[in-house]
């Protein structure tokens, strides 16, 4: 257990300065505590509260995701988490990661200069800063959709994206759709990066044809589809997979403002199974993650982590939701007939 004499014998300081440092005392220069902070941080200092057995204390980080309705995809996750650390009697903190916040501070010293145990990342990006920082961290931490190798203190948990994806292009190939587009999250996401590889791979494996230019990466928006749905439309595309429900709901809008039928005319699958799915017309097939149990698989994990058990990946099953809007695609082949 790393002390304050470790961290002024590394440093060459005295242990009062080392306190000094630690508690933001103002008798000592900015660049003298930036160091303390920076040296208790790497060599995994924990202040006498995050020692206390009665001071338990976890931070969920959350970025680039919408979180306050039950309409929002992380609303489930967020809920899930807080009720499984509530029975073990942590308090969590909620707050945004933003871009500021990254930037003001390294997320090491942040943990430790609010006596947070561990925290969950939720909705991050490969571009965000912090994410970087994770590769040497010794903070017990879990990343949603994210993944850091070979740091046993960063443990993820997510759903089996090939498995979800492969259901989906299964469930369109049986319908007879053979000339299938992908219109994905932003290129920037890991988890774009994964489903992206998954549909390649689904698609070799029911030998459909590869077409490059109806594999578009956009944003987890509505507005996503309107931009690429007419070029889709244009070369006969017969069936669509979205990387979420707002962007199928997006691409429901576009190809009926074309005069296009759901799913008589073209067939439209979306991912998360978010609640809006059962209220589109028509219904939304949709690939199911079951947030709240991501949400609380979060928390086991790093409970795990925070009790000595170092976890790398955890996955969920998906679970593919068959409702209204894909159906037997009117080119099938004829041994479908």
């Amino acid at each position: 257990m790393t002390t304050m004499k470790d961290i002024a014998n590394r440093l060459g300081i005295s242990i009062s300065t080392v306190s000094k440092g630690l508690n933001g005392a103002h008798d000592i220069s900015e660049h003298l505590r930036q160091a303390v902070l920076n040296t208790a941080a790497e060599m995994g200092y924990q202040t006498k509260k995050m020692k206390q057995t009665d001071y338990k204390k976890l931070c969920l980080f959350i970025q680039n995701m919408r979180y306050e309705s039950p309409m929002d995809f992380g609303y489930d996750i967020i809920l899930g988490f807080k009720q499984a650390a509530f029975r073990d009697r942590w308090n969590v903190d909620i707050i945004p990661a933003t871009s500021s916040l990254q930037k003001s501070e390294s997320y090491d010293i942040y943990m430790l200069k609010n006596g947070y145990n561990g925290a969950f990342f939720v909705g991050f990006s490969l571009q965000d800063e912090w994410l970087a920082q994770l590769t040497n961290t010794n903070i017990p931490t879990v990343l949603f959709d994210n993944h850091i190798s070979r740091n046993p203190w960063v443990a993820s948990i997510g759903s089996d994206n090939e498995e979800g994806i492969d259901a989906a292009i299964e469930h369109l190939y049986q319908l007879g759709h053979r000339k299938i587009a992908f219109l994905n999250g932003p290129i920037y996401s890991m988890i774009s990066q994964k489903r992206n590889q998954a549909f390649l791979n689904s698609l070799k494996k029911y030998n459909l044809t590869i077409y490059q230019d109806f594999i578009i990466y956009g944003d987890f928006s509505f507005e996503s589809a309107k931009k690429y749905i007419p070029h889709f439309l244009k070369n006969d595309v017969t069936g669509i997979l979205c990387s979420s429900d707002m962007i199928a709901r997006g691409a429901i809008t576009e190809c009926q403002n074309r005069g296009y039928r759901i799913p008589e005319d073209i067939s439209i699958i979306g991912f998360d199974d978010l609640p809006i799915s059962s209220t589109l017309d028509p219904l939304l097939t949709t690939i199911r993650q079951n947030r709240l149990i991501l949400g609380r698989t979060g928390y086991f994990s790093l409970n795990s982590m925070l009790h000595g058990v170092s976890l790398s990946q955890t996955l969920l099953h998906p679970e593919l939701i068959v409702r209204a809007s894909t159906a037997k695609c009117s080119q099938a082949p004829l041994d479908l007939e």
